[in-house]
């Protein structure tokens, strides 16, 4: 993180935390990166309006100014319908981040100004059918009416107006002048994370696991043409996505990505649209949907005959709820994701659904890493038969086990297993790196050093004493399909023989020093007159 960039995070971070008062920082997150992502939102419309001369700025004329020297009239709705075209939504002249400053700094803005502003928005968003999933709503977790914003109308408006105001008393650029607003609604998802406890984890993977599985997904391939689908089913704050994107080669292009992603949780599906468009991450390139993953398959997509068949993806990555509850009835194993393997997972512990709907959307030449807890790989049971029957088809590729309290909410070790479908190999590598990792205050945190090792140990496929152990079927077979890493990878560190022939010397010296000891004290008794 540049030093501007930690400046910037810092100052607001802390001026953040004095405006929510005793708001829990897992609600106001929905004010303050609602409001950034509208400033980010209407700045952008405005670059755009001016680079495509949709507005002619006379020397010295603000977009504001422009806006009031153009009459639109009846030619609004047409002026809001072309953005909309080009951009996937459009804010009216009297809604833009520099207007509601302008009224603010004015003292113009009534209570009603900001429902009217979302409310607009919402119904902007409607014109560009291509769009409306990626923008509607957006902004719908915003409490307008929350009691902790202040006791009446003015004083929730004068809360907002200070949100708004200190969102804008920055200048989002780096010191060579790149656009850094991103980087730092990353980095606050991950303090608005961190302060929200168990919370926190519903809706952000820390970002050292997910370079790791991004950098699994991606390993060995190299820039293409070809459009690369990415899919999480549990996406959170889409992070794990945008993350992915930086380690695979050419990501960083425009249309080189299609990012696809399913929440349950609006809220944190709301913050996942905003995250990746702040990213610069075009409507067009992201599909997302607000939905249950397990009970709502992702929507088949037409092949080049416009048939619908499975949509399937490059590459698959997750970190999904850990041992979650869900409705495994039996129809559910008509259902094509989980009708392969002839048993579902326990109603108590979704883990493995989570493992085979993902998989079912993987391309034969894709790769998979999910992130689990440990009992995925000995629990028995139907877990254990699902456990067998994708060693016995080969999808199993490598088993690594993380340290503990890696994660916020949750101290338990973790595993990310990774699967591909086009294996030829029958062997699957096991990896210990649960013993490596920088202590933290409140986590345990993984260096590069500890990154790079991991992947280094993957790439290369070979044994590392008492860290990683390539395991033939046999031996999976031999251990009953049963993954427990300390099976496969021996990490025991023996002890230091005793010499007992010193220990019992160093015993007489100790008996004869006591000895000395005890006669010098009897010594001086004697001569306080003591009877020894």
């Amino acid at each position: 993180m540049s030093n501007n960039i930690q400046t910037i995070t810092s100052k607001l971070w802390a001026m953040a935390n004095e405006l929510r008062g005793n708001m829990d920082a897992g609600e106001f997150k929905n004010y303050i990166l609602a409001f950034m992502f509208y400033h980010y939102l209407s700045e952008h419309q405005e670059n755009y309006l001016v680079s495509n001369n949709v507005l002619d700025l006379a020397q010295g004329q603000t977009v504001n100014d422009a806006y009031r020297a153009q009459a639109f009239g009846e030619d609004l709705a047409d002026y809001l319908d072309d953005i909309s075209s080009s951009l996937g939504y459009a804010i009216a002249p009297e809604d833009t981040w520099a207007s509601l400053i302008e009224k603010i700094e004015n003292a113009q803005v009534v209570p009603s100004d900001y429902q009217t502003i979302f409310d607009n928005f919402n119904k902007n968003a409607a014109l560009n059918a291509e769009a409306v999933q990626d923008f509607s709503g957006v902004f719908n977790d915003i409490n307008l009416g929350d009691s902790r914003l202040g006791a009446s109308t003015t004083a929730r408006a004068k809360s907002l107006n200070n949100i708004v105001k200190l969102v804008d008393s920055f200048e989002y650029k780096s010191d060579d002048g790149k656009d850094i607003l991103g980087e730092i609604y990353e980095y606050l998802i991950g303090q608005f994370a961190a302060s929200a406890g168990k919370k926190g984890g519903e809706f952000y993977t820390p970002h050292q696991v997910s370079v790791i599985l991004a950098k699994l997904v991606t390993c060995g391939l190299t820039e293409s043409e070809a459009t690369f689908t990415l899919y999480d089913p549990a996406m959170g704050s889409g992070s794990l996505l945008l993350t992915v994107r930086g380690q695979l080669p050419g990501g960083s292009k425009t249309g080189a990505i299609k990012f696809f992603g399913q929440e349950l949780n609006t809220t944190t599906y709301n913050l996942a649209r905003m995250n990746l468009m702040m990213h610069g991450v075009s409507f067009n390139n992201m599909t997302l949907s607000n939905a249950d993953t397990l009970e709502e398959d992702w929507p088949d997509g037409p092949d080049e005959k416009g048939i619908d068949h499975p949509r399937r993806f490059d590459a698959v990555v997750a970190n999904p709820p850990y041992s979650a509850k869900w409705d495994n009835h039996p129809g559910k194993l008509k259902d094509a994701r989980f009708n392969e393997y002839g048993v579902l997972a326990p109603a108590s512990k979704a883990d493995f659904a989570f493992v085979l709907h993902s998989l079912y959307h993987l391309n034969d030449g894709g790769t998979m890493a999910i992130v689990l807890p440990h009992g995925v790989l000995f629990r028995g049971a139907t877990e254990g038969k699902i456990r067998q029957t994708l060693i016995e088809k080969n999808r199993l590729d490598a088993v690594i086990g993380l340290p503990a309290n890696l994660f916020y909410g949750t101290s338990i070790p973790t595993t990310i297993l990774v699967f591909k479908k086009n294996r030829v190999n029958r062997d699957v590598l096991f990896i210990d790196a649960s013993n490596e990792f920088e202590k933290g205050k409140n986590q345990n945190n993984l260096s590069d050093a500890n990154i790079e090792k991991i992947i280094k140990t993957y790439q290369a496929r070979q044994d590392v004493e008492k860290y990683a152990h390539l395991a033939s079927l046999e031996e999976m077979v031999e251990n009953d399909y049963n993954l427990n890493i300390p099976r496969y990878v021996d990490t025991f560190e023996e002890e230091e023989p005793i010499d007992l022939d010193e220990v019992n010397r160093l015993l007489k010296e100790d008996d004869i020093a006591i000895a000395r000891l005890e006669e010098e004290i009897n010594a001086q008794l004697r001569l306080l007159g003591v009877e020894v």
